[in-house]
């Protein structure tokens, strides 16, 4: 007899665990332990570091190593007298939302080994003498620690695939397609999470830019557009050079810095958008010109 389809799928998912958590424990408990205890005899670089590098890695071995791996393999060996696997997905689902802190702070953690292993030689020679070994296959601690980013999406396919073999009438449909929109949501939640990260990162180093200015640093502002604009002085007849940040909440009006220490920017003129106008001019001196007027002050601006 040849084995249903939607159980070679549910054998595919048990071997790619089984793989998973061999490199979750590689990443934990080889790379991790090591690094972390020459960090504490004070061999490589700070404690912190590591810490940083590895983010909650422990916490993701010990779900899957535990809990997961052991459920799957149970239910694959009952699988003659219960075939499903729906409900221990479902189980498994709200642990996954712990990947957010992971996959946000990937980036970070790849830029750390870097910065780290051209600092300090012995922490790169530590992760070098680490990657010889057999266990790592030839891969860079990079490489193993993409994993765990790569494994909800890999979920998700598994699952939809285990899905569209299932017979119409099996008992494991309601909960594997529960299971999969809960998958869905993780992955989802995770990618919201790296999104309000890069936002953050780029307000912030656009608050840098305008030197900090306590009244106009809030973490819910939005910068949607930023850009040069020529200001026509009226009186001359002629342009300067100025620059626009314009926020959700707030329309900037800056001049360069010629002599850049800090801020690259200084602000002039603050216009809240709750109240402000714009009208396009029609000038033939001056094309693509426009007025900004808000509750003090009217500028006469010139975009390219």
């Amino acid at each position: 007899m040849q084995e249903p389809e939607e159980k070679k799928i549910a054998l595919e998912l048990l071997e790619t665990e089984q793989a998973y958590v061999n490199r979750l424990h590689l990443l934990d408990q080889i790379f991790y332990t090591e690094l972390m205890k020459e960090a504490k005899n004070g061999k490589t670089v700070p404690e912190e570091v590591v810490k940083m590098i590895f983010s909650n890695i422990s916490s993701i071995y010990q779900f899957h190593a535990k809990f997961f791996l052991p459920e799957l393999q149970k239910r694959m060996e009952d699988w003659s007298c219960n075939p499903r696997i729906g409900d221990v997905i479902q189980k498994l689902a709200p642990f996954l939302k712990m990947y957010g802190e992971y996959v946000k702070n990937f980036d970070k953690a790849v830029e750390l080994i870097t910065v780290w292993s051209e600092k300090s030689p012995p922490f790169q020679e530590l992760i070098a003498d680490i990657q010889k070994r057999k266990v790592c296959a030839n891969l860079t601690l990079q490489h193993h620690m993409l994993e765990p980013v790569q494994r909800i999406p890999r979920y998700e396919l598994l699952l939809k695939d285990y899905i569209r073999k299932l017979p119409p009438e099996s008992p494991d449909r309601e909960d594997a397609e529960k299971a999969l929109e809960m998958i869905f949501m993780v992955a989802k939640h995770s990618n919201a999470a790296i999104a309000e990260m890069e936002r953050l990162q780029n307000l912030w180093a656009v608050y840098q830019r305008l030197g900090l200015e306590n009244d106009i640093i809030d973490p819910s502002n939005e910068l949607i557009k930023e850009g040069p604009i020529q200001k026509i002085s009226t009186r001359t007849s002629s342009t300067s050079e100025k620059y626009l940040f314009l926020f959700n909440n707030m329309l900037l009006y800056c001049v360069p810095k010629v002599i850049q220490v800090g801020a690259e920017f200084q602000v002039h003129l603050r216009i809240d958008v709750d109240g402000m106008k714009v009208r396009e001019l029609k000038d033939t001196q001056f094309p693509h010109t426009f007025l900004v007027s808000g509750k003090q002050r009217t500028l006469e601006l010139q975009a390219r």
